[in-house]
């Protein structure tokens, strides 16, 4: 129960790493708000958590929009008293180099991976900071770091993604906020099969080239979970602005 009495807020919970994270959170003692748009996917996550005696809501939220983060925020409070922490977790990948992605596609990716991290911790930071505490977390990527194949718009906004960690964590230290990344590489969530059908390949060929990676695998969104709870509690405590790459040596390689 590391998370016992927390208020957790994660944007993008209804699959993949946000909705292992919200489980695990769950299973900690947090109570849990996520965010997505998928409202049957949401709702069924949300009743899992509450049928084993946890606390957690639903919010249909486009992450793109203030207002509408603004109220995911507000709502969170008005149901469980506060917003300890925020896993800005909410992500779009087209496999487009700079010649094939479209405009739309550019701003779709930006907007969503790094202006919803914007959006998002601008409506939660005053009550983290009127409570003189607070954690947010964004998911970047192993691509945040170093550059990827067909994916012009992805690492820009995900390498974005990691300098606004470090700015943010300059702006809000002494107000008592830590502000970290994740930065995962090749994981199982829905968004790896439709790269591989976007990219022409069979899932089979796709996961021979994973196997390149120094673990020789793809990671799980279990893996990655317990990676976002060690930044979310004070096993991390003296970690802020950092970007915690958890890719199975993909980086390294």
């Amino acid at each position: 129960m590391r998370l016992d009495h927390q208020v957790a807020l994660i944007t993008g919970g209804t699959s993949g790493i946000g909705e292992a994270t919200a489980r695990l959170f769950a299973r900690e003692g947090a109570a849990i708000a996520i965010t997505g748009r998928n409202e049957s996917r949401g709702h069924a996550i949300t009743a899992d958590i509450l049928e084993a005696g946890g606390k957690a809501i639903f919010l249909r939220t486009d992450v793109r929009k203030a207002a509408e983060c603004q109220r995911a925020v507000d709502e969170t409070v008005k149901s469980f008293g506060r917003v300890d922490i925020l896993f800005n977790n909410a992500g779009i990948f087209y496999p487009h180099d700079t010649l094939e992605c479209s405009e739309q596609e550019w701003d779709e990716q930006i907007d969503i991976n790094l202006k919803g991290c914007f959006l998002m911790s601008k409506a939660a930071l005053p009550g983290m900071i009127a409570q003189g505490r607070g954690i947010i977390i964004h998911n970047s990527s192993g691509w945040g770091i170093v550059g990827g194949d067909r994916a012009v718009a992805y690492c820009a906004s995900k390498g974005g993604v990691v300098l606004m960690t470090k700015a943010m964590a300059i702006d809000h230290g002494r107000q008592g906020i830590r502000v970290n990344c994740i930065c995962p590489g090749d994981v199982e969530t829905p968004m790896l099969p439709l790269d591989a059908k976007a990219r022409g390949m069979k899932w089979e060929d796709y996961l021979a080239g994973c196997a390149n990676r120094p673990l020789g695998r793809i990671g799980t969104a279990d893996e990655i979970a317990k990676a976002v709870l060690f930044l979310a509690t004070d096993d991390s405590s003296f970690m802020t602005g950092a970007a915690l790459v958890v890719d199975g040596g993909g980086v390294a390689d």
